[in-house]
Protein backbone atom coordinates (compact mmCIF):
# COMPACT_ATOMS: atom_id res chain seq x y z
CA UNK A 1 0.00 0.00 0.00
CA UNK A 2 1.33 3.10 -1.23
CA UNK A 3 0.27 7.20 0.00
CA UNK A 4 -2.18 4.84 2.08
CA UNK A 5 -4.20 3.94 -1.13
CA UNK A 6 -4.77 0.05 -2.15
CA UNK A 7 -4.07 1.59 -5.78
CA UNK A 8 -3.60 -1.57 -8.16
CA UNK A 9 -0.91 -1.91 -10.66
CA UNK A 10 -2.91 -1.96 -13.71
CA UNK A 11 -6.54 -2.40 -15.27
CA UNK A 12 -8.34 -1.86 -18.42
CA UNK A 13 -8.31 1.86 -17.63
CA UNK A 14 -6.08 3.78 -15.67
CA UNK A 15 -8.80 6.46 -15.09
CA UNK A 16 -12.36 7.01 -15.05
CA UNK A 17 -13.95 10.29 -14.82
CA UNK A 18 -17.89 11.31 -14.59
CA UNK A 19 -18.99 14.41 -14.93
CA UNK A 20 -20.66 16.77 -17.42
CA UNK A 21 -19.30 17.92 -20.98
CA UNK A 22 -19.45 21.29 -21.58
CA UNK A 23 -18.62 24.05 -25.01
CA UNK A 24 -16.75 27.08 -23.60
CA UNK A 25 -17.20 30.01 -25.97
CA UNK A 26 -13.95 32.31 -25.53
CA UNK A 27 -13.58 35.36 -27.45
CA UNK A 28 -10.40 36.29 -26.12
CA UNK A 29 -9.35 39.25 -24.47
CA UNK A 30 -12.82 41.34 -25.77
CA UNK A 31 -15.50 40.96 -23.35
CA UNK A 32 -18.55 39.39 -24.54
CA UNK A 33 -21.00 42.85 -25.12
CA UNK A 34 -18.36 43.78 -27.59
CA UNK A 35 -17.59 40.18 -28.76
CA UNK A 36 -17.41 39.65 -32.62
CA UNK A 37 -16.04 36.08 -33.20
CA UNK A 38 -14.99 33.37 -30.27
CA UNK A 39 -13.40 30.15 -30.21
CA UNK A 40 -14.66 26.82 -28.72
CA UNK A 41 -13.27 24.92 -26.27
CA UNK A 42 -14.62 21.39 -25.49
CA UNK A 43 -14.24 21.43 -21.05
CA UNK A 44 -15.64 20.26 -17.97
CA UNK A 45 -13.27 19.60 -14.71
CA UNK A 46 -13.94 16.32 -15.13
CA UNK A 47 -13.14 15.44 -18.31
CA UNK A 48 -10.44 17.96 -18.29
CA UNK A 49 -8.40 15.85 -16.08
CA UNK A 50 -9.21 12.51 -18.16
CA UNK A 51 -8.06 14.40 -21.58
CA UNK A 52 -4.72 15.86 -19.67
CA UNK A 53 -4.60 12.00 -18.27
CA UNK A 54 -4.71 11.19 -21.89
CA UNK A 55 -2.83 13.60 -24.36
CA UNK A 56 -0.07 14.91 -22.00
CA UNK A 57 0.31 11.91 -19.78
CA UNK A 58 -0.33 9.08 -22.05
CA UNK A 59 -2.43 7.10 -19.27
CA UNK A 60 -5.85 5.14 -20.30
CA UNK A 61 -8.61 7.27 -19.60
CA UNK A 62 -12.17 7.47 -20.17
CA UNK A 63 -15.28 9.86 -19.28
CA UNK A 64 -18.96 9.10 -18.91
CA UNK A 65 -21.06 11.71 -19.73
CA UNK A 66 -24.20 12.64 -20.93
CA UNK A 67 -24.31 13.10 -24.69
CA UNK A 68 -26.87 14.81 -26.74
CA UNK A 69 -27.28 13.80 -30.64
CA UNK A 70 -27.40 16.91 -32.84
CA UNK A 71 -24.17 19.23 -34.20
CA UNK A 72 -23.01 20.75 -30.72
CA UNK A 73 -22.64 16.71 -29.19
CA UNK A 74 -21.26 15.69 -32.53
CA UNK A 75 -18.39 18.71 -31.86
CA UNK A 76 -17.97 17.93 -28.17
CA UNK A 77 -17.61 13.97 -29.26
CA UNK A 78 -15.32 14.73 -32.11
CA UNK A 79 -13.13 16.74 -28.86
CA UNK A 80 -12.95 13.32 -26.84
CA UNK A 81 -12.22 10.99 -29.29
CA UNK A 82 -9.31 13.48 -30.35
CA UNK A 83 -7.95 13.49 -26.75
CA UNK A 84 -7.65 10.02 -26.75
CA UNK A 85 -10.83 9.43 -23.67
CA UNK A 86 -12.76 7.09 -24.34
CA UNK A 87 -16.64 7.86 -23.90
CA UNK A 88 -19.25 6.16 -22.12
CA UNK A 89 -22.23 8.27 -22.98
CA UNK A 90 -25.96 8.10 -21.82
CA UNK A 91 -27.54 9.47 -25.15
CA UNK A 92 -30.24 12.40 -25.36
CA UNK A 93 -32.25 13.49 -28.45
CA UNK A 94 -32.60 17.05 -29.07
CA UNK A 95 -35.83 18.08 -30.29
CA UNK A 96 -34.50 20.76 -32.12
CA UNK A 97 -35.78 24.04 -30.07
CA UNK A 98 -35.46 23.80 -26.60
CA UNK A 99 -33.39 20.89 -26.02
CA UNK A 100 -31.98 18.74 -23.95
CA UNK A 101 -28.79 20.92 -24.38
CA UNK A 102 -24.72 20.55 -23.81
CA UNK A 103 -24.26 23.39 -21.58
CA UNK A 104 -22.60 26.21 -22.63
CA UNK A 105 -19.84 28.24 -20.69
CA UNK A 106 -19.02 32.00 -21.64
CA UNK A 107 -15.84 33.01 -20.15
CA UNK A 108 -13.82 36.10 -21.96
CA UNK A 109 -9.79 36.30 -20.54
CA UNK A 110 -10.13 39.63 -19.38
CA UNK A 111 -6.67 41.56 -19.44
CA UNK A 112 -4.41 43.53 -16.67
CA UNK A 113 -6.45 44.89 -14.28
CA UNK A 114 -9.72 43.53 -15.89
CA UNK A 115 -10.87 40.46 -14.43
CA UNK A 116 -12.04 37.22 -16.74
CA UNK A 117 -15.98 36.93 -16.24
CA UNK A 118 -17.67 33.84 -16.57
CA UNK A 119 -21.40 32.73 -16.56
CA UNK A 120 -23.33 30.09 -17.90
CA UNK A 121 -26.57 28.32 -20.02
CA UNK A 122 -27.24 25.37 -18.63
CA UNK A 123 -30.91 25.63 -19.54
CA UNK A 124 -32.46 22.08 -19.98
CA UNK A 125 -28.50 20.84 -19.48
CA UNK A 126 -28.70 17.21 -20.51
CA UNK A 127 -25.98 15.76 -17.66
CA UNK A 128 -27.97 17.53 -15.01
CA UNK A 129 -30.96 14.81 -16.23
CA UNK A 130 -28.27 12.17 -15.31
CA UNK A 131 -29.66 9.62 -12.54
CA UNK A 132 -28.65 6.66 -10.90
CA UNK A 133 -29.43 3.45 -13.23
CA UNK A 134 -28.31 5.32 -16.20
CA UNK A 135 -24.76 3.64 -16.20
CA UNK A 136 -23.89 -0.18 -15.89
CA UNK A 137 -21.10 0.79 -13.38
CA UNK A 138 -20.85 -2.76 -12.51
CA UNK A 139 -19.89 -3.46 -16.31
CA UNK A 140 -17.64 -0.83 -16.67
CA UNK A 141 -15.72 -0.93 -13.60
CA UNK A 142 -15.98 -4.95 -13.85
CA UNK A 143 -13.23 -4.73 -17.05
CA UNK A 144 -10.75 -3.26 -14.51
CA UNK A 145 -10.44 0.53 -13.18
CA UNK A 146 -7.45 1.76 -11.54
CA UNK A 147 -8.94 5.16 -10.14
CA UNK A 148 -12.35 6.86 -10.66
CA UNK A 149 -13.33 10.64 -10.53
CA UNK A 150 -15.59 13.25 -10.28
CA UNK A 151 -15.83 17.02 -9.08
CA UNK A 152 -18.75 19.76 -7.02
CA UNK A 153 -19.49 21.01 -10.32
CA UNK A 154 -21.02 18.05 -11.58
CA UNK A 155 -22.79 17.43 -8.28
CA UNK A 156 -24.29 20.88 -8.30
CA UNK A 157 -26.41 20.75 -11.59
CA UNK A 158 -29.33 19.10 -9.69
CA UNK A 159 -30.70 17.13 -7.50
CA UNK A 160 -29.81 13.20 -9.22
CA UNK A 161 -26.00 14.18 -9.83
CA UNK A 162 -24.87 14.22 -6.63
CA UNK A 163 -26.59 10.67 -6.41
CA UNK A 164 -24.92 9.45 -9.58
CA UNK A 165 -21.85 10.36 -8.23
CA UNK A 166 -22.56 8.54 -4.98
CA UNK A 167 -23.38 5.49 -6.69
CA UNK A 168 -20.60 5.30 -9.13
CA UNK A 169 -18.29 6.33 -5.84
CA UNK A 170 -19.68 2.50 -4.15
CA UNK A 171 -19.65 0.45 -7.08
CA UNK A 172 -15.81 2.32 -7.74
CA UNK A 173 -15.09 0.74 -4.06
CA UNK A 174 -16.18 -2.28 -4.43
CA UNK A 175 -14.34 -2.97 -7.67
CA UNK A 176 -11.25 -1.78 -5.87
CA UNK A 177 -10.74 1.70 -7.60
CA UNK A 178 -8.95 4.55 -6.14
CA UNK A 179 -11.75 7.45 -5.73
CA UNK A 180 -11.16 11.34 -5.73
CA UNK A 181 -13.46 14.36 -6.02
CA UNK A 182 -12.49 17.67 -6.72
CA UNK A 183 -14.85 20.13 -4.70
CA UNK A 184 -14.93 22.77 -7.34
CA UNK A 185 -17.25 24.77 -4.77
CA UNK A 186 -19.48 27.11 -7.71
CA UNK A 187 -21.84 28.77 -5.51
CA UNK A 188 -24.08 30.22 -8.55
CA UNK A 189 -25.38 26.61 -9.21
CA UNK A 190 -25.69 25.60 -5.88
CA UNK A 191 -28.17 28.91 -5.03
CA UNK A 192 -30.40 27.74 -7.92
CA UNK A 193 -31.53 24.71 -5.70
CA UNK A 194 -30.69 25.00 -2.26
CA UNK A 195 -27.40 27.00 -1.58
CA UNK A 196 -24.69 26.61 0.94
CA UNK A 197 -26.47 24.06 3.12
CA UNK A 198 -28.08 21.84 0.92
CA UNK A 199 -24.30 21.78 -1.27
CA UNK A 200 -22.36 20.59 2.65
CA UNK A 201 -25.88 17.63 2.88
CA UNK A 202 -24.92 16.61 -0.42
CA UNK A 203 -21.00 16.56 -1.12
CA UNK A 204 -20.71 15.17 2.47
CA UNK A 205 -22.28 12.00 1.55
CA UNK A 206 -19.31 11.96 -1.72
CA UNK A 207 -16.72 12.69 0.39
CA UNK A 208 -18.06 9.46 2.53
CA UNK A 209 -16.58 7.26 -0.53
CA UNK A 210 -13.37 9.41 -1.23
CA UNK A 211 -9.77 8.58 -0.73
CA UNK A 212 -8.56 12.06 -2.73
CA UNK A 213 -9.67 15.04 -1.99
CA UNK A 214 -9.02 18.20 -4.39
CA UNK A 215 -9.99 21.85 -2.72
CA UNK A 216 -8.30 24.73 -0.89
CA UNK A 217 -9.49 26.08 1.78
CA UNK A 218 -12.52 27.78 0.55
CA UNK A 219 -13.97 24.60 -1.06
CA UNK A 220 -13.48 22.83 2.28
CA UNK A 221 -15.69 25.32 4.16
CA UNK A 222 -18.30 26.34 1.91
CA UNK A 223 -18.31 22.48 0.44
CA UNK A 224 -17.78 20.16 3.51
CA UNK A 225 -18.50 22.85 6.01
CA UNK A 226 -15.43 22.36 7.54
CA UNK A 227 -14.64 25.10 10.33
CA UNK A 228 -11.63 27.74 9.18
CA UNK A 229 -10.92 30.98 9.33
CA UNK A 230 -13.65 33.14 7.76
CA UNK A 231 -14.39 33.21 4.23
CA UNK A 232 -14.09 36.79 3.19
CA UNK A 233 -15.34 38.70 -0.02
CA UNK A 234 -12.74 39.16 -2.08
CA UNK A 235 -11.74 41.96 -4.75
CA UNK A 236 -12.62 40.94 -8.41
CA UNK A 237 -9.29 39.75 -9.89
CA UNK A 238 -8.44 37.26 -6.50
CA UNK A 239 -11.42 34.69 -7.30
CA UNK A 240 -10.61 32.17 -4.32
CA UNK A 241 -7.19 32.72 -3.61
CA UNK A 242 -7.43 34.39 -0.48
CA UNK A 243 -4.51 32.17 0.98
CA UNK A 244 -1.87 33.98 -1.17
CA UNK A 245 0.95 31.30 -1.14
CA UNK A 246 1.10 30.11 2.40
CA UNK A 247 0.03 26.48 3.04
CA UNK A 248 -0.31 27.20 6.71
CA UNK A 249 -4.41 27.65 7.28
CA UNK A 250 -5.07 24.96 4.33
CA UNK A 251 -2.68 22.66 6.66
CA UNK A 252 -4.24 23.72 10.08
CA UNK A 253 -7.80 22.77 8.55
CA UNK A 254 -6.74 19.08 7.17
CA UNK A 255 -7.46 17.75 11.05
CA UNK A 256 -11.13 18.46 10.82
CA UNK A 257 -11.33 17.19 7.54
CA UNK A 258 -10.12 13.57 8.42
CA UNK A 259 -11.60 13.86 11.88
CA UNK A 260 -15.38 13.87 9.62
CA UNK A 261 -13.56 11.76 7.22
CA UNK A 262 -10.84 9.39 8.49
CA UNK A 263 -11.23 7.51 4.99
CA UNK A 264 -9.65 10.84 2.65
CA UNK A 265 -5.80 9.55 2.99
CA UNK A 266 -4.72 12.56 0.60
CA UNK A 267 -5.55 16.20 0.34
CA UNK A 268 -4.00 18.51 -2.39
CA UNK A 269 -4.69 22.09 -3.57
CA UNK A 270 -2.98 24.81 -5.63
CA UNK A 271 -2.28 28.51 -4.39
CA UNK A 272 -2.68 30.95 -6.55
CA UNK A 273 -1.49 34.93 -5.62
CA UNK A 274 -3.04 36.83 -8.08
CA UNK A 275 -1.16 40.07 -8.98
CA UNK A 276 -3.13 40.90 -12.21
CA UNK A 277 -5.29 38.99 -15.16
CA UNK A 278 -1.81 37.72 -16.51
CA UNK A 279 0.41 37.71 -13.53
CA UNK A 280 -0.02 35.17 -10.43
CA UNK A 281 2.70 33.65 -8.28
CA UNK A 282 1.50 29.55 -8.27
CA UNK A 283 2.53 26.82 -5.92
CA UNK A 284 0.59 24.05 -4.87
CA UNK A 285 0.45 21.48 -1.20
CA UNK A 286 -0.49 18.18 -0.57
CA UNK A 287 -1.17 16.25 2.92
CA UNK A 288 -0.53 12.57 1.90
CA UNK A 289 -1.82 10.00 5.11
CA UNK A 290 0.02 12.55 7.60
CA UNK A 291 2.79 14.22 5.89
CA UNK A 292 2.76 17.58 4.05
CA UNK A 293 4.64 18.25 0.72
CA UNK A 294 4.74 22.17 -0.64
CA UNK A 295 5.95 22.56 -4.51
CA UNK A 296 8.06 25.04 -5.74
CA UNK A 297 6.91 28.80 -6.67
CA UNK A 298 7.12 30.50 -9.94
CA UNK A 299 5.64 33.67 -11.06
CA UNK A 300 3.24 32.88 -14.00
CA UNK A 301 2.33 34.66 -17.09
CA UNK A 302 -0.89 33.48 -17.82
CA UNK A 303 -2.16 33.49 -21.43
CA UNK A 304 -5.93 31.83 -20.14
CA UNK A 305 -5.97 30.76 -16.65
CA UNK A 306 -9.39 28.21 -17.12
CA UNK A 307 -8.71 24.71 -16.46
CA UNK A 308 -5.21 25.48 -14.45
CA UNK A 309 -6.59 23.77 -11.05
CA UNK A 310 -7.21 20.50 -13.43
CA UNK A 311 -3.90 20.82 -15.17
CA UNK A 312 -2.84 20.69 -11.61
CA UNK A 313 -4.84 17.77 -10.09
CA UNK A 314 -4.11 15.44 -13.66
CA UNK A 315 -0.46 16.27 -13.16
CA UNK A 316 -1.03 15.49 -9.07
CA UNK A 317 -2.79 12.38 -10.27
CA UNK A 318 -0.46 10.81 -12.60
CA UNK A 319 2.24 11.20 -10.27
CA UNK A 320 0.27 9.20 -7.98
CA UNK A 321 -0.90 6.29 -10.29
CA UNK A 322 3.14 6.10 -11.67
CA UNK A 323 3.91 5.82 -8.12
CA UNK A 324 6.12 7.96 -7.57
CA UNK A 325 6.89 10.39 -4.79
CA UNK A 326 5.04 12.50 -3.24
CA UNK A 327 6.85 15.68 -3.43
CA UNK A 328 7.74 14.82 -7.04
CA UNK A 329 3.75 13.65 -7.45
CA UNK A 330 2.75 17.51 -6.36
CA UNK A 331 5.92 19.37 -8.74
CA UNK A 332 4.64 17.19 -11.27
CA UNK A 333 0.90 18.47 -10.75
CA UNK A 334 2.21 22.10 -10.06
CA UNK A 335 4.60 21.81 -13.16
CA UNK A 336 1.49 20.87 -15.34
CA UNK A 337 -0.66 23.32 -14.16
CA UNK A 338 1.63 26.17 -15.01
CA UNK A 339 2.31 25.15 -18.06
CA UNK A 340 -1.31 24.96 -18.93
CA UNK A 341 -2.24 28.63 -18.24
CA UNK A 342 -0.31 29.39 -20.92
CA UNK A 343 -1.95 27.69 -23.38
CA UNK A 344 -5.73 28.79 -24.96
CA UNK A 345 -8.56 26.38 -24.25
CA UNK A 346 -9.17 23.88 -20.72
CA UNK A 347 -7.00 21.18 -21.22
CA UNK A 348 -3.19 20.55 -22.16
CA UNK A 349 -1.16 20.96 -25.15
CA UNK A 350 1.91 19.96 -23.01
CA UNK A 351 4.21 17.39 -23.46
CA UNK A 352 5.14 15.03 -20.32
CA UNK A 353 8.63 15.92 -21.31
CA UNK A 354 7.56 19.55 -21.03
CA UNK A 355 6.14 18.95 -17.58
CA UNK A 356 9.09 17.19 -16.48
CA UNK A 357 11.82 19.66 -17.21
CA UNK A 358 9.30 22.39 -15.48
CA UNK A 359 8.96 20.18 -12.16
CA UNK A 360 12.70 19.64 -12.10
CA UNK A 361 13.15 23.85 -12.34
CA UNK A 362 13.47 23.71 -16.05
CA UNK A 363 13.15 27.26 -17.52
CA UNK A 364 11.76 29.26 -20.59
CA UNK A 365 15.24 29.09 -22.40
CA UNK A 366 14.06 28.74 -25.78
CA UNK A 367 14.75 25.29 -27.00
CA UNK A 368 17.00 24.65 -30.13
Amino acid sequence: MQYGLNLRSEGTLDFLSLGALVHRLDPGIIPFRKATECAIHVSGGEFNCAANLSDCFGLKTGIASAMVDYPIGDLIAERVRAMGVKPFYKHFKHNGVNGPNMATVYSDRGFGVRAPVVFYNRSNEAAAQLKPGDFDWEAIFSAGVRWFHSGGIFSALSETTGEVIIEAMKAAKAAGAVTSFDLNYRAKLWNIWGGQEKAVSVVRRIVENVDVLVGNEEDLQLGLGVPGPEVAVKPALSGTEGNKLDPSTFFGMIGKVVEKFPNVKIVATTLREVHSTNHHSWGAVAWVDGKTFVSPTCELNVYDRVGGGDGFASGFFYGLLGGESEQDAVNLGWAHGALLTTFPGDTTMASLDQVRAFARGGSARIQR
